[in-house]
């Protein structure tokens, strides 16, 4: 079956259109395909659309149009063309916008408990183990601390792992002693490192490249597709393939649309959600190796961790960070924590 769906030529933002105007604006072109469904969710995101996260919203939308026959109509918006992340999940929380998927690291200031996914090494490093933990009671777990924020999460999608740079050796745990790595704003990633005894600096992402060219910071983390795309190793003589941090995104939805929709509308969209997680996971391995070779063409001299040093590392960073992560989240966090580690624990 054709779905009816429509992108937006180009970024409402361009336009100087912003927010909610510019979700107004996305509606009214819509309004000709809307009206052929009887439920139709506008979807914003960050991403372009040739990356992993909206190749694969496009495929959501055909299942969910095929499976409800038509009825339900997903209208996906890429390249924040609703506007930033913050923007749109206000307004899926105010119901403006009927959805988002939001990288985990933009939420923390929304719903603290998602923190948890800053700390280093909480996945585990195989990836069928790492996604019985998202489909398990950790990962529904998640998914409700949402429901107290106004919003309905509904699934975790994995988006990479983070890797180290530096203009200094990285040769063994030791060798970050001393050195400063550029961090987002976060307390659990400024204790992860602290855990390494090297600094952590806080700045913005946009200015990490020229931080990095002239010394400002020695070092940064980072999945190899961001790397690569944003030339970091062009200015880096050292990677580490680590895979430390857990890059994941969070479906939401405005709690009313959802709830408009029905019970079998729901599972239907929920199990589309779920059934193309193994070719997404394909899809962004896939990127993630073409930057590889893509950073391997450069002088930056490469590593990847073994699984004792992986061991080592983990036993170093999880606790420091995981404190932080308590300490901000509050019962919230504590009460995650506690099924995190059941889970784990039981891989």
């Amino acid at each position: 079956m054709t779905t009816r769906r429509m992108l937006l030529s180009r970024p409402l933002a361009a336009m100087g259109i912003f927010s909610t105007a510019g979700i107004l604006a996305a509606s009214l072109m819509a309004s000709g395909s809307a009206l052929a469904a009887d439920f139709t969710a506008r979807i914003g995101h960050l991403e372009s659309d040739q990356q992993s996260r909206h190749v694969h919203l496009q495929k959501v939308a055909d299942l969910v149009a095929e499976r409800t026959a038509g009825a339900v109509e997903f209208q996906i918006f890429p390249q924040g063309q609703l506007g930033g992340q913050r923007e749109m999940t206000e307004s899926v929380q105010l119901g403006t916008l009927e959805a988002t998927v939001s990288p985990a690291a933009f939420l923390g200031g929304f719903n603290a408990a998602v923190s948890i996914l800053d700390i280093p090494f909480l996945l585990p490093a195989d990836e069928s183990a790492a996604q019985s933990l998202r489909d398990g009671p950790f990962g529904q777990a998640l998914l409700d601390s949402f429901d107290a924020k106004g919003v309905k999460a509904i699934a975790l999608w994995p988006n990479g792992r983070k890797n180290f740079t530096s203009n200094k050796p990285l040769a063994s745990i030791d060798a970050f002693n001393g050195q400063k790595f550029r961090v987002m704003d976060s307390k659990i990633l400024i204790e992860q490192f602290d855990a390494l005894n090297a600094s952590a600096i806080a700045l913005p992402f946009g200015e990490l490249y020229t931080s990095l060219q002239t010394g400002v910071v020695d070092g940064q983390e980072n999945p190899l597709d961001t790397i690569q795309r944003m030339k970091f190793h062009e200015v880096q003589k050292y990677l580490v393939l680590s895979n430390h941090g857990a890059m994941e995104d969070v479906v939401l939805f405005n709690p009313g649309w959802w709830q408009s929709i029905g019970e079998e509308n729901q599972s239907i969209i929920i199990e589309a959600f779920h059934a193309v997680i193994p070719e997404l996971g394909s899809h962004k391995a896939d990127a993630v190796n073409a930057a590889l070779d893509v950073i391997r063409q450069s002088d930056i001299d490469i590593r990847e961790i073994s699984d004792e040093e992986r061991s080592s590392m983990r036993a170093l960073m999880f606790d420091k960070a995981r404190d932080a992560y308590l300490e901000r989240a509050g019962e919230d966090g504590t009460a995650l924590m506690q099924v995190y580690d059941e889970a784990y624990n039981t891989l």
